[in-house]
């Protein structure tokens, strides 16, 4: 009789750590998964008409968003790849989306979208396309613009440099770089002229080192009346990338051509960035990882974490006992990239029998 109540109570306990296991489980996060790439504000206006068709305006919105988040997170030269990509096959990838606003003004109709899209599905279909996206990282550069008139060996600064006061006039919402541009000080510009035969090997450290911004890029132009040939020196993690161009004609006095002319240089910075950032979605790393399932404040953090790093590309709980949940975490890196970002958070890791267990140094 004892051996039979002592199993009873056993089968008790057991059901008790079950029950809390799956609490943990199902109560831990509403959706075990990586986070969705988030657009918002997107807005649309179209006449309001007999015709008018709610729905087709949301779609249009849609494919705006949709343009946006890829115009953000892939290189220029794929873009063209992702043209005309069926409305219902970018339904399809939204995870949710709200109504910002609507309105109608003078029969106009205004909607406002906010739009989520889920990042699995969406880094799926650049696979398809042989496409390596980028992280949506946004990076402040110190932006120095240099024009030089070689018909008049003459460096033009400020007020008479139409690429400094224009350069920020027309920013695309969806851009990651933010371009900080220099005081008008004096100093730097006769520091730039007296330099004016060595531009393309002159450092700026005496401009830069008044920044507290340590990447940066030069802009050197170099206009021999409408041809133009352009140096940029783009500093980003103490390595120099040199980058020289060359444009048959380009009028500076006519405002479209040289905000075209700016929309151009910014889309090869753009794409720098997003080398820099590139994930490889080939690469597929599949991790095995258990956590103490005793402390939902501390599941809840570790399940935040996952689904904050853009290279975790899926995760989900494949088995749960009386102690631990063990998770499926897939990583678009190496173990040594994977370990670097989680130390970042304080989390370390010892492998038992191919399980990674967590950690928390916190």
């Amino acid at each position: 009789m004892k051996f039979i109540s002592l199993l009873y109570k056993l089968r008790l306990l057991y059901n008790f750590f079950l029950f809390l296991a799956l609490i943990n489980i199902f109560f831990s996060t509403e959706k075990v998964n990586s986070k969705s790439f988030s657009i918002n504000d997107i807005e649309i206006s179209t006449p309001f008409e007999i015709n008018f068709n709610k729905n087709e305006i949301i779609d249009k919105g849609f494919i705006k968003a949709f343009n946006e988040l890829i115009f953000s997170i892939v290189q220029s030269k794929d873009q063209i790849k992702l043209r005309n990509i069926p409305v219902n096959q970018i339904k399809g990838m939204i995870e949710t989306f709200s109504i910002k606003e609507e309105k109608f003004i003078d029969d106009i109709y205004y909607l406002a979208l906010n739009v989520s899209f889920n990042k699995k599905n969406i880094f799926d279909l650049l696979e398809t396309k042989n496409i390596f996206p980028s992280l949506p990282v946004k990076k402040d550069f110190l932006f120095i613009p240099v024009l030089v008139d070689q018909n008049k060996n003459q460096v033009l600064m400020f007020s008479e440099n139409k690429l400094f006061s224009s350069w920020n006039l027309n920013n695309k919402k969806y851009s990651l770089l933010n371009y900080i541009l220099p005081t008008q000080d004096l100093d730097d510009f006769r520091l730039i002229k007296k330099n004016i035969n060595i531009l393309e090997t002159y450092d700026f450290k005496e401009i830069i080192n008044k920044y507290n911004i340590n990447d940066h890029i030069i802009l050197i132009v170099f206009k021999d009346n409408n041809k133009v040939r352009v140096f940029n020196k783009i500093f980003f993690n103490q390595n120099n990338n040199l980058k020289n161009l060359n444009y048959t004609e380009v009028n500076f006095d006519d405002e479209e051509e040289l905000l075209e002319f700016i929309d151009n240089l910014k889309l090869v910075y753009e794409d720098f960035w997003k080398s820099q950032n590139e994930i490889n979605t080939s690469v597929k790393l599949s991790l095995n990882i258990s956590i103490d399932n005793s402390n939902n404040i501390k599941i809840n953090k570790f399940e935040k974490i996952l689904s904050d790093i853009d290279l975790i590309y899926n995760f989900y709980i494949y088995k749960f006992d009386n102690k631990n949940n063990f998770y499926k975490v897939i990583f678009n890196g190496t173990p040594n990239k994977f370990l670097e970002l989680m130390s970042d958070q304080n989390y370390d890791f010892e492998i038992k029998n191919k399980i990674w267990v967590l950690n928390d140094k916190s």
